[in-house]
C-alpha cells in the first residue's frame, strides 16, 4: 500500500463523474419537494458504508447471490431510468412509503450515490490501484457529497424554480443517457 497522489486523484475523477452529485440536484430538490426530510450526514454515512462494503466485499457478495456484476448493473440501470423518466415526465413512479427520512437511504444513499455504476467502478479501480488510494478518493468524494446536500437550499435560491425545473428536465436526460449505457454496456456481456 503506498500513497500515491496521482492515483487518489485519477481514483476521485472517475468516482466523481459516477457518482455526479451535481447533476442529481434536481432529483434531491424533487424529493424535497415532496415534504421529505433529507439527512445529510445520514445519506452520506450510509452512501460511504454502502460503498466501502462494495469495495471489499463486492465480489463475494455478488458470488453469495449468484449474480454478477453485469446483471447487476443492468437491475440497477432500470432503476435510474425510471427515476430519469420521473424528472423528465413530471409524473411519479417511485412512490417512497417507507418511514418519514427514509428518502435519505432510498433513493438518494442507495441507488444515487452508491449505486451500479459506482459499484462497477470501484470494483474495476480496485483492479488497478492501491486500495488506501480508493478508499481516500472516496471519502474524499463523500465528503463533496455531504456538502452538496448540505447547500441544496442555497442552490434553490440562487436557481429560483424555473431554473430549477430546466436543469431538472436537462439532468433527466442526462441521468436517461446514463441508465441507457450502463444497460447496454452490460446486456451483451449476459448473453455473451
Amino acid at each position: 500500500m503506498v500513497l500515491s497522489w496521482l492515483e487518489i486523484s485519477s481514483t476521485f475523477i472517475v468516482l466523481f463523474a459516477i457518482i455526479d452529485i451535481l447533476g442529481s440536484v434536481p432529483l434531491i430538490l424533487n424529493i424535497k419537494g415532496k415534504g421529505e426530510v433529507i439527512m445529510p450526514l445520514r445519506t452520506t454515512s450510509i452512501a460511504l458504508s454502502i460503498l466501502l462494503l462494495f469495495l471489499f466485499a463486492g465480489d463475494l457478495i455478488l458470488k453469495l447471490f449468484n449474480v454478477d456484476i453485469q446483471s447487476f448493473a443492468v437491475a440497477g440501470s432500470f432503476v435510474l431510468f425510471i427515476m430519469a423518466l420521473e424528472m423528465i415526465l413530471d409524473v411519479e413512479i417511485f412512490k417512497n412509503k417507507g418511514p418519514k427520512g427514509s428518502s435519505s437511504i432510498v433513493p438518494l444513499a442507495f441507488p444515487l450515490v452508491a449505486g451500479p455504476g459506482s459499484f462497477t467502478a470501484l470494483l474495476s479501480l480496485s483492479s488497478q490501484y492501491s486500495m488506501i488510494n480508493i478508499v481516500i478518493s472516496l471519502v474524499l468524494n463523500l465528503l463533496f457529497v455531504y456538502f452538496v446536500l448540505k447547500s441544496t437550499d442555497k442552490i434553490e435560491k440562487i436557481f429560483g424554480q424555473g431554473g430549477i425545473y430546466i436543469m431538472r428536465k436537462f439532468f433527466g436526460i442526462i441521468l436517461l443517457a446514463i441508465s441507457v449505457k450502463l444497460f447496454t454496456e452490460n446486456i451483451s456481456h449476459l448473453f455473451a
